[in-house]
């Protein structure tokens, strides 16, 4: 969603004949929806990548006023590189803070992605770096190759940057993007069978449990409604156990 300075720019970004929001939805591939809601637009898209874009060109056009299908031509360049600069460097800086060295550029292109993408509320990037210190530290404890677990850790939502542009599961994907990059065998494990049921390998196994336990911590993702109601029942069940309490009532007070 982005916030527009007044109700007046609609017209602006619709322009003559929707000339402006025709190239706009065109130069970045995505879908904006001007409804009712004042002073607001909504960008569309199954790609972050391309949301993110369009937010970015916009948010530079309103700040200057200037909405014209060349000007929006220019200003969707000058995103595109901001963003192609901010992705490089969110993956250098990942794999920097996950202690990973040795990766190709070109992957850590790809990893660097995933700082648009999140699931359930949960921004993959930084689930991706709490998922290489997890998997280290539980390497360690069992013995396991903690090099293979940190990596393995770091790159195993590496589909999730692409799966919007490629069919299938992210794991299938991770595991084709390692293989075309030479990526060694035990660290395709890991990020190809993380969702497996017996992962392969001793590394890819803490991967997967390190994978749980970041997404699984309380905070970390968004509450889907039954969890929510179910865990309103349990405060309430702890409150009734108790001898005397007839009746109790967990409430949200909004905080």
């Amino acid at each position: 969603v982005v916030d527009l300075p007044s109700e007046d720019m609609k017209g602006k970004i619709i322009g003559k004949e929707g000339r402006n929001i025709k190239m706009l939805e065109r130069l970045t591939g995505v879908e904006l929806i001007l409804d009712d809601t004042p002073e607001v637009i909504t960008i569309s898209s199954f790609s972050p990548i391309r949301r993110h874009l369009a937010k970015r060109a916009l948010d530079k056009m309103l700040a200057d006023g200037r909405i014209q299908p060349a000007r929006i031509e220019e200003v969707v360049e000058i995103a595109k590189k901001e963003m192609a600069v901010d992705i490089k460097k969110a993956g250098e800086e990942a794999a920097y803070k996950a202690g990973v060295a040795g990766i190709d550029p070109k992957v850590l292109n790809i990893l660097g992605r995933l700082k648009y993408r999140t699931s359930y509320g949960q921004n993959v990037l930084l689930h991706s770096i709490e998922v290489a210190h997890l998997s280290a530290l539980l390497g360690e404890e069992l013995g396991a190759d903690v090099a293979v677990c940190r990596k393995g850790g770091l790159l195993h939502d590496l589909g999730k940057a692409v799966d919007h542009e490629v069919q299938g599961t992210h794991p299938e994907i991770g595991g084709i993007l390692a293989k075309k990059f030479g990526l060694p065998q035990e660290i395709i494990y890991p990020i190809a069978n993380h969702h497996d049921d017996i992962p392969p390998t001793l590394e890819a196994l803490i991967v997967k449990v390190a994978d749980a336990i970041s997404g699984g911590r309380p905070g970390a993702r968004r509450d889907t409604h039954e969890l929510y109601v179910q865990r309103l029942t349990e405060l309430e069940a702890i409150a009734t156990r108790r001898d005397g309490v007839d009746k109790a009532y967990a409430i949200q007070a909004g905080r």
